[in-house]
């Protein structure tokens, strides 16, 4: 007997993995021709069905009929074509065939092949999105010779899909994205798709590799770790692209004692002492507080400051910390905000930093009763930690914000000489950044005239660990204060 013949299949020829316009024309031709899904052989680079035959594709019927297919199709269809199933192109078509005698298919949920339309276009459309995610460039070379290389492995044949968000997002760089699946280059006018690459392809570390962990480690929050989460999100099989990926395992190690530390800095209610002495004040305040005009003397300057709404501090200070002393004191102490004893007292320089100061001041021979001592800030600003308050420094608008009332303190007292007590005081004082390291014991004088000296906080002296430094240190700020002493009435 002779054996059956295996009847001959249309083998379609496509020129690469990604070949929607191949695909297209061919499918359109055979479609119209009604040739059936299973009587066709898609073959990408020479792969295909070992059974079938060089049957050449027909032509387009006389008076074909164009072909209709619902709006969304194309797309979708562009997007399944990067899939790496090899079977892709072949369940296209079978996509297609239907559609021309069901126009509403892809409206059927439930259909078995609308369901992995879906699944597949969302498998690429993930792909796209972790590519755009853990590509990470290295750079390669200087000046003229610069560009910088990444190394990434997709899934899916994403690369000339995804290639043109690079350039949108990377257009004054010069790069070349390297993959299993392809490879995009960019030479900042040019785009080109080439072959795939191999991992030995591409660059090793760089510095910038140093800079993405110390990010990572940065934006990580113990407190809302979820593993599972985590991994759906970034999947194993591309930590070992990741610089940052390294840090993961001791992250996660050390993730609950983080919260736990985390959880302890959480606010609590203030004290009930706090909370009386702050009621009292603002009842106080809301009484007394006037429009922010001109005053003409210290005692109305400080009344209007207990209404100050200048900057958010004062809704979670207890109240305004004015300045203290005479009217006509000749020199006056700028510190940076008051501390939590101030705050409570509503007086500057009465916790451990004030009585230090106090002493030096005996020390260094200044009569304490021709000084005025204020601060750059009037409220007092604090990290909650559990149940205490801890510093924390003004920034740069709450300092603003308040040198109204410093600079009308220095109106009408009109000393010899303002002392910057640290970085803060010291910005108020001459409206710019100081270096208190490379100005101290140095005197500068502003615009007006008025003679400014530059020395460290009393506080900056208790922090000091060592018993040695310290004693060098309060000997400084004594000569400092001596000093000063030198420059009343210069």
């Amino acid at each position: 007997m002779t054996a059956a013949l295996v009847p001959a299949r249309y083998a379609v020829q496509l020129s690469g993995p990604v070949d929607m316009d191949g695909w297209r024309e061919a499918a359109r031709r055979l479609v119209l021709n009604g040739i059936p899904p299973h009587d066709i052989d898609w073959q990408v680079d020479g792969v295909g069905d070992l059974l079938s035959a060089d049957r050449p594709l027909p032509p387009l019927p006389q008076n074909a009929s164009v072909l209709s297919v619902p709006r969304a199709f194309p797309e979708r269809a562009a997007t399944v074509a990067c899939h790496s199933d090899h079977d892709r192109y072949a369940f296209l078509y079978r996509i297609l065939w239907r559609l021309a005698s069901e126009p509403k298919l892809l409206e059927i949920a439930s259909d078995p092949d609308v369901v992995r339309l879906g699944r597949m276009e969302k498998s690429v459309r993930r792909d796209c999105h972790k590519m755009r995610a853990f590509v990470r460039f290295v750079q390669v070379g200087e000046g003229f010779d610069e560009r910088f290389v990444a190394w990434f492995e997709p899934e899916h044949f994403i690369v000339e899909r995804n290639a043109p968000f690079f350039v949108r997002r990377f257009t004054g760089m010069r790069w070349t994205i390297l993959t299993p699946k392809g490879s995009a280059d960019w030479d900042g006018e040019n785009l080109s798709i080439g072959p795939a690459a191999s991992r030995a392809d591409a660059p090793g570390e760089d510095a910038q590799n140093e800079l993405w962990r110390t990010y990572f480690a940065s934006i990580f929050n113990p407190a809302r770790l979820k593993v599972k989460a985590m991994q759906a999100e970034m999947p194993k099989k591309y930590w070992r692209n990741l610089p940052e990926a390294s840090l993961i395992p001791d992250l996660i190690k050390g993730a609950e004692k983080s919260a736990r530390e985390m959880i302890d800095r959480i606010p609590t209610t203030p004290a009930p002492h706090h909370a009386k002495v702050q009621e009292r004040y603002w009842t106080k305040a809301e009484e007394t507080a006037v429009a922010d005009g001109e005053a003409a003397t210290l005692a109305e300057l400080g009344r209007q400051a207990e209404g100050c709404r200048r900057c958010p501090l004062w809704r979670e200070a207890t109240q305004t910390v004015f300045g203290e002393g005479p009217d006509d004191a000749r020199i006056v102490f700028v510190g940076e905000q008051p501390g939590d004893q101030e705050d409570l007292a509503g007086k500057p320089f009465v916790g451990p930093a004030g009585r230090l100061f106090d002493q030096i001041l005996e020390e260094a021979g200044v009569d304490r009763r021709i000084t005025y001592v204020t601060n750059a800030v009037k409220h007092f600003k604090f990290e909650p930690r559990g149940k205490r308050r801890i510093h924390a420094k003004p920034n740069a608008g709450e300092v603003k914000a308040c040198n109204w009332w410093l600079g009308n303190e220095l109106r009408l007292i009109g000393p010899d000489v303002a002392v910057a007590l640290g970085a803060t005081a010291a910005q108020a004082l001459l409206g710019r950044a100081v270096a208190v390291t490379k100005e101290r014991g140095r005197t500068l004088e502003r615009e007006d005239g008025l003679k400014v000296f530059v020395t460290v906080h009393p506080s900056y002296l208790l922090r000091l660990p060592d018993a040695a430094t310290k004693t060098a240190e309060r000997g400084r700020f004594l000569d400092d204060m001596r000093k000063v002493k030198g420059l009343m009435g210069a």
